[in-house]
C-alpha cells in the first residue's frame, strides 16, 4: 500500500485474491453510532451511546496511526495493548471533555475504555492508565484535529437524556456495553462477513412458548397420578398464574424436587408474552450441573433454541453460531452461571461487557438462590434492585430453602436487601402448606451435635445400606470415606474432571433405575441440580441449607411406602474456614433446640437471618465494591478495580488438564498446532480440567507431574488420574482452607 495518506482507515483485510480492501474510518464511526444509539434506545440513552459510537475512534485520524495501519492488517489493527500499536481511543475521550466539560468524563470513560477496558479515575498502583492520566494529553486530540474529521460528526448535537435516578455506575457501564459491543460488530461485519449469516438465528421466544406447552402437555399425560405429581402440577399452575403480574421481583419456594425447573421457566414465558420480553436467562450456580439443566431445556425446545454459556461447554453442543451468540448473549433462552452473569454485570473487560446490554427488557431466573455468594450480597442485591426498577428486567429467585434478603437495619449500620418481592406459591401459610404436602423425608439428628463420628463407624453404618447417599464438605473427607467402603461405591467431587463426573452421574441413575445396590459418597456438588433419588441420605452437619439440598435426594418422587431417611452426622474433620464453617455453627445453633421439623420454612428463614447476620452487614460486601462504584457528582469511579474484586470464585486454584478419556486426542491435536493458538482444541480440553490449590499445583510442577505445555496450559504427565477418585493428591497438610471444597 502506498505510504501516502490518501483515505483514512479503521482497519484493513485482505480478500480471497490478496486484494488489500480498506474499512474507511468515516463509515466506521457512523456504523458504530448507529448501532451503539439502536442498543441504548433500550434504556432511553441513545444519544449518549450515539455520541460514543462517533468519537470512539477518533484517534485514528492521527497520522501516526495511519501510518501504522498501512503496515499492519486484520484484527491486529483492532487491539492496541499489543506492543508497538498507537494509542487511539484517547483521543475520542479528549474530545468528550473539551465539548462537554464535567459531563464529558461519562462518555471519557467509554471511549478510553473501549479497547483496554473501563478505567479507574484514579489508580496508585497503575497511574498511567487511569482515566485522570490519560486526559493530560492534549497534544493527541490536537493531531487528530489536525486531519479536519467530519465536522458534523465533530460538533455532533450534545445528549439530552440523563440517567436521573439510576446508579450511574451500571448505566455507565451499560453504555460502555452498548458501545463495544456495536464496535465489535461493525468491525466483524467488515473483517468477517461470512459471520453476519450466523448472527441473530435462534427462534424468538414467541416460537418457543407453543413447543414448551406441547411438552408439558405429554409430561402431564404421562405423569402417574402421585402427591407429589399433584404438587408439581399445583406450583406449575401457580407460576402460570402469577406470570400475569407486573414486571418486578418474584420468589419461588418451592421444596426440593417439587418441580421448580419448569415451572419458572412457564412462568418466565408467559410473563415475557404478557409484558414483550426479548431475553430469558436461567442462571444456575455451579458449571457442574449446568449440562443438566441445559438438556433437559433442549429436550423441551429442541438444539437450535438453546444458548448454553459457561467454561466447561461439552465441544459436541458448540457451533460457530453458538460461539457467536455466547460473545453476546444475542439469543432468546440463555442457560449460564452466577459467574457469567454476575461477573459480566461488574466487567471492566470489553470482552466481557459487551453482552450487559442484552439483559435489558428480559426475564431472569436465578436457580438455588440460597447460593448467592454472602461476600458479595450486597452488590449482587444491588444490581437486582437496579435492573428491576429501571431496565425493564424481572427476577425470579428459585430455591427450597429462600434466602432472608428483606432489609435489616441495626443502631448504627442498614443492609439494602430485596424487599417488594412476591411469593408466587402464595403467602407464608401457603408456602408452609407446600413444604408439608411435599415433606418426603425425615431427618434424624446426633445425639450430641458437637460429638464427631469416626470415618471408620460411617463407613460401617453406610455399608449396611444397600443404597445410600453421603454428603461431605471436602474432598479429602470423600476420598477417605471412599477408600472405607466396599468395593463399587461410587466417588464425586471436583478432583474427577467435568466428562469423568458427567459419566458418573449418568451410570448412577442408571444403577438406581435399575434397582442395583449403590452407594456414592460426593462432596456438595451433588446437592444443586443432580437429580438422584436414594431411599437413605447421610449429610456432614452442614448450614440448614445443606441439609435441604441433601434432603432433596432422598425419595424424591415419594414412591417410598414410609419417608426416606436423612441422617445429620458430626464429621472427625471441621469445615473450611470461612462460609461452610460460619453454615455449619448457625445450623447447629437452630438444631441444638431439637425443632419436630429441621426445615421448616421459618426455621430456614431464621437460620438465613442468624447466617447473614453473624458475617456482619460489612462482610456482605467484603471487597467494598459499592464503595469503588458510589455515586458521585465528579463521576470518579474505581471500574477496573471493581472488576478485579468482584471474582465469585477467587483465583486460589490452577486448572490442570488430567489424562481421562478422549483428552488424550485432544492433547495431540493440540500439539500438532505448534505455537499456533487452537482455542477450539482448548475449550474441548475445558471437560478435562481439574483444578488445584497453587501451592499443590507448584509442588506437581517442580516434581515433572504436570508439565505447562505452552504458557497457562498446564498437563498431567505423571500417572495420578484415578479412574474412581479422579486426581490423586493425597498431601493436604499444607492446604488452605478454601483448597479442599467441591
Amino acid at each position: 500500500m502506498s505510504s501516502k495518506i490518501s483515505t483514512f482507515l479503521a482497519h484493513v483485510r485482505q480478500n480471497n485474491s490478496g486484494q488489500w480492501l480498506p474499512h474507511l474510518l468515516e463509515d466506521h464511526l457512523r456504523g458504530v453510532a448507529a448501532l451503539a444509539e439502536s442498543f441504548a434506545a433500550a434504556f432511553d440513552a441513545g444519544d449518549w451511546a450515539k455520541l460514543a459510537g462517533l468519537w470512539h475512534d477518533l484517534g485514528k485520524y492521527r497520522p501516526a496511526f495511519q501510518r501504522y495501519i498501512r503496515g499492519a492488517s486484520g484484527y491486529d489493527a483492532h487491539i492496541e495493548t499489543a506492543s508497538g500499536r498507537v494509542d487511539h481511543s484517547t483521543v475520542g475521550a479528549l474530545h468528550a471533555m473539551e465539548r462537554m466539560k464535567g459531563l464529558g468524563r461519562i462518555l471519557a470513560y467509554l471511549i478510553a475504555g473501549h479497547h483496554a477496558g473501563l478505567p479507574d479515575w484514579q489508580s496508585a498502583e497503575t497511574p498511567a492508565s487511569s482515566l485522570a492520566h490519560r486526559l493530560r494529553q492534549p497534544n493527541l486530540l490536537a493531531e487528530a484535529l489536525a486531519q479536519s474529521p467530519p465536522t458534523d460528526i465533530l460538533n455532533a448535537p450534545l445528549p439530552t437524556s440523563n440517567p436521573g435516578q439510576r446508579d450511574l455506575a451500571l448505566w455507565i457501564r451499560l453504555l460502555f456495553s452498548c458501545l463495544v459491543d456495536a464496535d465489535f460488530l461493525d468491525t466483524e461485519q467488515f473483517m468477517a462477513p461470512e459471520k453476519i449469516g450466523w448472527r441473530g438465528q435462534y427462534p424468538a421466544l414467541a416460537e418457543l412458548e407453543p413447543r414448551f406447552e406441547a411438552y408439558m402437555a405429554t409430561l402431564a399425560a404421562r405423569a402417574d397420578d402421585t402427591p407429589v405429581n399433584r404438587m408439581r402440577a399445583l406450583v406449575l399452575e401457580r407460576c402460570r398464574d402469577a406470570a400475569q403480574q407486573p414486571l418486578g421481583l418474584f420468589s419461588l419456594t418451592v421444596p426440593t424436587g417439587g418441580g421448580k425447573t419448569l415451572a419458572s421457566l412457564a412462568f418466565a414465558l408467559r410473563h415475557a408474552r404478557r409484558h414483550g420480553k426479548r431475553r430469558i436467562f436461567y442462571v444456575i450456580p455451579y458449571t457442574s450441573i449446568i449440562e443438566q439443566t441445559a438438556d433437559v431445556f433442549r429436550g423441551v425446545f429442541g438444539d437450535d433454541a438453546v444458548l448454553e454459556h459457561h467454561s466447561n461447554l461439552d465441544s459436541e453442543q458448540e457451533t460457530p453460531r453458538s460461539r457467536l451468540a455466547c460473545e453476546n448473549w444475542d439469543a432468546s433462552l440463555i442457560v449460564t452461571t452466577n459467574v457469567q452473569f454476575f461477573e459480566s454485570l461488574f466487567a471492566a473487560r470489553p470482552s466481557r461487557a459487551r453482552k450487559l446490554h442484552n439483559i435489558i427488557n428480559s426475564v431472569v431466573i436465578l436457580d438455588e438462590a440460597q447460593l448467592l455468594p454472602p461476600d458479595f450480597l450486597t452488590p449482587i442485591l444491588g444490581a437486582i434492585r437496579e435492573l428491576s426498577r429501571h431496565y425493564s428486567v424481572s427476577f425470579v429467585l428459585c430455591t427450597a430453602t429462600q434466602p432472608a434478603l428483606a432489609s435489616q437495619r441495626g443502631f448504627d449500620w442498614r443492609f439494602d436487601g430485596l424487599d417488594d418481592m412476591r411469593e408466587i406459591v402464595g403467602d407464608a401459610a401457603a408456602v408452609r402448606e407446600l413444604h408439608k404436602q411435599l415433606r418426603r423425608v425425615e431427618v434424624t439428628l446426633p445425639e450430641d451435635l458437637h460429638a464427631p463420628t469416626s470415618w471408620e463407624a460411617l463407613a460401617a453404618e453406610l455399608a449396611a445400606h444397600p443404597r445410600a447417599l453421603c454428603i461431605v464438605d471436602r474432598r479429602d473427607d470423600a476420598r477417605l470415606l471412599h477408600g472405607l467402603l466396599p468395593a463399587g461405591t461410587v466417588h464425586l467431587s471436583g478432583l474427577m474432571c467435568g466428562q469423568h463426573r458427567a459419566e458418573a452421574i449418568a451410570a448412577i441413575k442408571q444403577r438406581l433405575a435399575a434397582g442395583e445396590p449403590l452407594r456414592v459418597v460426593s462432596t456438595q456438588l451433588v446437592e444443586a441440580g443432580v437429580d438422584l433419588d436414594f431411599p437413605v441420605v447421610y449429610r456432614a452437619l452442614a448450614g440448614l441449607d445443606s441439609i435441604a439440598q441433601a434432603a432433596g435426594r432422598c425419595n424424591r418422587e415419594g414412591r417410598l411406602a414410609n419417608l426416606g431417611r436423612v441422617v445429620v452426622f458430626v464429621p472427625p474433620t471441621e469445615p473450611p474456614k470461612g462460609h461452610l464453617r460460619q453454615a455449619r455453627d448457625a445450623g447447629r445453633q437452630l438444631l441444638l433446640r431439637r425443632p419436630p421439623d429441621p426445615l421448616a420454612p421459618e426455621l430456614v428463614n431464621e437460620y438465613f437471618q442468624s447466617l447473614y447476620w453473624r458475617k456482619g452487614a460489612e462482610r456482605l460486601d467484603c471487597k467494598e465494591i459499592m464503595t469503588l462504584l458510589k455515586n458521585n457528582n465528579r463521576f470518579e469511579f474505581s471500574f477496573r478495580t471493581a472488576a478485579e474484586r468482584f471474582q465469585l470464585i477467587p483465583e486460589t486454584q490452577t486448572p490442570v488438564i488430567v489424562r481421562y478419556g478422549d483428552s488424550e486426542r485432544l492433547l495431540a491435536r493440540l500439539a500438532r498446532a505448534g505455537d499456533d493458538l487452537d482455542r477450539k482444541t482448548l475449550r474441548q480440553l475445558q471437560r478435562y480440567v481439574v483444578n488445584i490449590p497453587r501451592r499443590i499445583h507448584q509442588r506437581l510442577l517442580t516434581d515433572g507431574a504436570i508439565e505447562e505445555r505452552r504458557p497457562g496450559v498446564y498437563v498431567q504427565v505423571a500417572p495420578l488420574y484415578d479412574p474412581e477418585i479422579g486426581l490423586r493428591i493425597e498431601q493436604t497438610a499444607n492446604y488452605g482452607p478454601d483448597d479442599l471444597i467441591v
